[in-house]
């Protein structure tokens, strides 16, 4: 195997037997083969699109493919074989249709590209084997780092976007024209391309990707309001408990509704606590608060936790032993051995919280603030506009991205508080956990701290951003803002892809650069953007603010 799409890629180069993840060389054998034939398939798709021939079942497909491999989300090697063989069955039907209607299939169609590895094995080690045929290490071998690794991050984007697409899916909020795209950059991907070509499709992935968030910013806040400002509970209230974690609030709302009435209180974890600013969600008075913090300190948090855990998204780590019988997936995310809810009904979930003995008593009560949104924010625009023009706020900082394991993420918390105090501090994503706890007081009137959301609501902190741009008739590379963003997984790819197209300069990024990017295209991105790895905290925060 050789695997380096995420940040903590074995000493910065790529795992190669082992995923730091926690994948083994079979599923990333079978990962690999999902993408390529889904690659397959979305490159019939998209000729055959071009006939009037379109199927929905293959867009979610492809989407939920691409969402599949994205790091920590399916770990089960039985399940990606059904992935596969499905990944077959449907391009065969398309392919059956496009040719009534004109298709013509030869080999200078690119059509029979990877014939073989579409073939349905008759077992799974079969499907690992033609995984390891197809191998990334293979292609960097014949087309060198930095044309193999602008294709790596084409995809990778693309596995981001995919994740913000489902999202949207799930609630009902579909673009056929944006579904359509997934298909013609896989079969882009599939042709011989050029460094200027394929700079180009990133940062058209970036273009389409600012659309794919807006659509699912208006399927979150359609489904439950848009969030407003509102205090978390921190500290857990005596009873039996359900934790929740990753990202889909629609799983968070079924669960709510089916422990209505039940005594069970429900705590969000890691990318779910966006979830109580949320009116819609806010509601259920048995959504008791948030426990633990980010992503990769699941294992010690879920050890502790007296009751049931339910995985909905990425973000998964392999489970310990103390707690594999309470712990259940659903969506996408899998884990051998891991009892999975296919259908939203949560009721092995519950058995499992009110089996287990829960918290013995309540805690004092401590809260944080989240619910910061684009429309909370703009709603005090002119508050904050008039505060700048009086010098009461000086600078702007959007602290925020994927937190995880490896050195060097104290740099965020060291940042955040060395940031001045006549500074706001916007965050979004799991990276907040580094210092989300921390008092950072008000400015102006205003909490110096503004929770945004989730990874997925890049949107509205790009909103926000454009509209202090506006109101200071200048755009945003002429505010005092500074972006510094901390990546982990392909998610936050493609939001540096978004933000690179709208043409937002001097973004720091760490705690590491991808593996991907070679010098090369590095040369590229900080010279055509000014994009700039972290350094010191201390050092970083004089040059944002000019001193």
């Amino acid at each position: 195997m050789f695997c380096y799409q995420c940040e903590q890629a074995l000493k910065g180069t790529g795992c190669t037997s082992f995923g730091v993840c926690g994948k083994d060389s079979r599923v990333a054998a079978l990962q690999d083969l999902l993408i390529h034939a889904a690659q397959g398939l979305a490159m019939v798709a998209f000729r055959a699109a071009g006939l009037g021939v379109r199927d929905p079942a293959v867009d979610t497909f492809v989407q939920e493919a691409l969402f599949t491999t994205v790091t920590n989300v399916n770990f089960d090697a039985e399940q990606l074989g059904v992935l596969v063989r499905r990944a077959v069955e449907l391009r065969q039907g398309l392919l059956g249709r496009a040719r009534e209607a004109g298709l013509v299939v030869d080999r200078a169609s690119g059509l029979l590209i990877g014939t073989a590895a579409f073939q349905p094995a008759g077992t799974l080690d079969g499907l690992v084997a033609q995984g390891e045929g197809i191998s990334l290490a293979d292609r960097l071998a014949a087309g060198g780092p930095d044309r193999v690794g602008l294709q790596e991050l084409v995809l990778y984007g693309l596995k981001g976007m995919a994740a913000y697409a489902d999202h949207a899916r799930i609630l009902g909020h579909v673009d056929p024209s944006l579904d359509l795209f997934f298909h013609e950059v896989l079969d882009f991907l599939s042709r011989e391309q050029d460094v200027p070509a394929l700079v180009a499709m990133a940062l058209k992935v970036g273009e389409v990707n600012l659309k794919v968030m807006e659509l699912l910013d208006r399927a979150n806040t359609g489904a439950y309001g848009h969030p407003v400002p509102t205090p978390v509970r921190i500290t857990p209230v005596a009873g039996k408990a359900i934790l929740v974690s990753g990202h889909d609030l629609k799983d968070l709302y079924a669960l709510l509704e089916q422990t209505a009435g039940t005594g069970i209180q429900i705590y969000t974890h890691g990318e779910m606590l966006p979830a109580h600013g949320y009116p819609g969600l806010k509601k259920f008075p048995h959504l008791a608060g948030n426990y633990g913090g980010a992503w990769q300190d699941q294992r010690k948090e879920f050890n502790a936790f007296p009751g049931a855990i339910l995985m909905t998204t990425n973000c998964i780590q392999a489970p310990a032993d103390s707690y594999m019988g309470r712990i259940f997936t659903c969506g996408l995310v899998r884990w051998p051995g891991v009892t999975h809810i296919s259908d939203r009904d949560f009721r092995p979930v519950i058995e499992a919280a009110l089996a287990a003995p829960g918290f013995p008593e309540t805690e004092p009560e401590r809260t944080i603030l989240v619910g910061f949104g684009h429309e909370a924010v703009l709603g005090v625009a002119g508050q904050v506009v008039e505060a700048v023009k009086k010098g009461e706020i000086k600078h702007f900082f959007l602290i925020g991205g994927c937190d995880g394991a490896k050195p060097g993420r104290n740099y965020y918390t060291e940042l955040a508080e060395a940031a001045p105090p006549d500074s706001v501090i916007l965050t979004l994503a799991c990276g907040k956990y580094r210092f989300n706890k921390l008092d950072f007081g008000t400015v102006a009137g205003l909490p110096r701290l503004l929770d945004v959301g989730q990874c997925n609501d890049a949107y509205s902190a790009i909103q926000i951003a454009v509209a202090l741009a506006n109101a200071f008739d200048t755009d945003v590379n002429g505010l005092p803002l500074s972006l510094v963003l901390s990546w982990y997984e392909q998610k936050a790819v493609v939001v540096l892809l978004t933000l690179l197209h709208l043409g937002i300069k001097n973004i720091r990024l760490g705690p590491t650069l991808p593996a991907f990017v070679g010098p090369a295209v590095l040369d590229v991105l900080v010279n055509q953007f000014g994009l700039l790895p972290t350094t010191t905290a201390d050092a970083d925060l004089a040059t944002m603010l000019g001193k």
